[in-house]
C-alpha cells in the first residue's frame, strides 16, 4: 500500500562563493533530467526549519554554520522518478565558520536516511544553465542573486 500523499516541509541552505552555490546534482531517471540543488533536506515533527537546516547540514557534510537566516519560502509542486512531489521549502542563506571550506572545489557529502555518499559543487547560474542542469525548487534562481 503507497502512503498517503502529504504535503513535505524542507530547509535548505544557499551557501555563496563568488558568484557560485554549493549545490548537489540529482537525476530523473524517468524524465531522464538533471537538476541541482542546495544542501538541506527535511523538517521533522517539532523541530523549526532553523533547527531542521542546521541538523541537515551538520548531519550531511559536518560543518559548523553562522549567519544563518530565512530569505525566503517556496511552495513546490513536481514530479520526481513519476511520482508527485508537494514541498514547502524554507531557502536559508548562511556562511561556513571555517572559511576553508570555501576553498575546497567539491565537498563529499553524506545523506544518512539513504546511507550514500554524493558530492556538493560550487556552480554559478550561468554553469547550471549551460549543463543543462535544472536548478530546483522553481523560482529558486530568482532568489539566489549572484
Amino acid at each position: 500500500m503507497d502512503k498517503p500523499q502529504c504535503i513535505r516541509p524542507i530547509s535548505i541552505c544557499l551557501f555563496r562563493k563568488d558568484n557560485k552555490i554549493l549545490v548537489s546534482e540529482c537525476f530523473d531517471s524517468i524524465k531522464q533530467d538533471y537538476f541541482c540543488r542546495p544542501l538541506g533536506g527535511g523538517i521533522e515533527f517539532g523541530e523549526s526549519s532553523q533547527e531542521a537546516m542546521l541538523r541537515e547540514i551538520n548531519e550531511e557534510i559536518s560543518i559548523e554554520v553562522e549567519k544563518l537566516r530565512l530569505i525566503k519560502v517556496i511552495e513546490n509542486i513536481f514530479v520526481y522518478e513519476g511520482k508527485q512531489g508537494h514541498e514547502v521549502v524554507f531557502v536559508y542563506d548562511a556562511e561556513f565558520v571555517d572559511k576553508s571550506w570555501y576553498e575546497k572545489e567539491e565537498l563529499t557529502c553524506y545523506e544518512d536516511s539513504i546511507k550514500t555518499k554524493f558530492t556538493a559543487r560550487w556552480l554559478s547560474l550561468a554553469e547550471i544553465k549551460t549543463q543543462h542542469i535544472r536548478l530546483v525548487p522553481d523560482g529558486l534562481a530568482g532568489v539566489v542573486d549572484i
